[in-house]
């Protein structure tokens, strides 16, 4: 009798802890000197952070029409961050920037903003290990390009890069998304096309240097961009990690995808 007393409030402690969290999430304003702007940041602290540590950080990229609070919306984020005992910083990247310094809009200023500017703020206002080794950057959809881009164009800032559905050759989209909005017409501007799609920038890339993990569902309309994209890095003998699986460009499949992100990096983050 006592057991079965006891049965049911042993299962709601077990199911309470097993939901519950202690990370804390905030936003923040970050100045842009670049775009004469403050752009919003949601940052995402671990359980029991202290100033005393120093932690890894994982840059999370929203996708096109997005904003810092999307990947935020789910908890899931933020357990990752109680887990793996890292902060989480997911800034805003304007509904339609690619996280370009663009020649066409001069106020989107994003790959200045990202690498640079929200880079110096983060680790000026929060104990991290500021050291590309314990920096990563993913992002989904045109997130996912632009981890891609903003890592291949600051390998001295970023050690680790991720894409989730990525946009890694938007050429075959010309009219979609408003990439024309930041690059120009593709018609007009082929070589800036050509000089600032992912899958064009593997040459930056030595064997070894960057710890590379990107995945696609095999019912994205990205997902034949990826697969080119895993055939050039293994032609350019590019070490990384290419995972593809049932699936469409959506969150059921992003919310899963970022588990496997996760994991990646901080198996390849300096041992604390």
């Amino acid at each position: 009798m006592f057991l079965k007393r006891l049965f049911p409030i042993l299962l709601f402690i077990a199911l309470h802890t097993s939901y519950s969290h202690a990370y804390e999430q905030k936003e923040i304003a970050v100045r842009s000197h670049s775009m004469n702007k403050d752009v919003l940041v949601t940052v995402i602290t671990p359980e029991g952070y202290s100033p005393q540590q120093s932690y890894p950080v994982i840059y999370l990229l929203h996708g096109y029409g997005g904003n810092h609070t999307v990947w935020a919306q789910d908890s899931i984020v933020g357990r990752l961050a109680d887990q793996y005992n890292l902060l989480v910083v997911m800034p805003d990247g304007a509904r339609d920037s690619w996280y370009f310094d663009s020649l066409v809009s001069p106020e989107y200023r994003y790959e200045t903003f990202v690498a640079k500017e929200l880079i110096a703020h983060i680790d000026t206002a929060y104990s991290t290990i500021a050291d590309r080794s314990a920096r990563a950057i993913t992002g989904l959809s045109m997130g996912g390009h632009g981890a891609f881009y903003l890592a291949m164009r600051h390998q001295d800032t970023f050690g680790n890069m991720g894409s989730m559905s990525g946009g890694l050759d938007f050429r075959p989209f010309t009219k979609n998304w408003n990439i024309a909005g930041r690059l120009g017409t593709y018609e007009e501007n082929t070589q800036r096309w050509d000089e600032n799609t992912v899958i064009n920038l593997t040459h930056l890339l030595k064997p070894g240097t960057m710890n590379i993990i990107f995945d696609c569902g095999t019912e994205d309309f990205f997902y034949k961009v990826n697969c080119n994209m895993h055939e050039k890095l293994l032609q350019e003998k590019i070490p990384h990690e290419f995972h593809s699986r049932p699936g469409a460009h959506n969150w059921p499949y992003w919310l899963n995808a970022v588990k496997y992100q996760f994991l990646f990096f901080a198996d390849r983050f300096p041992k604390r």
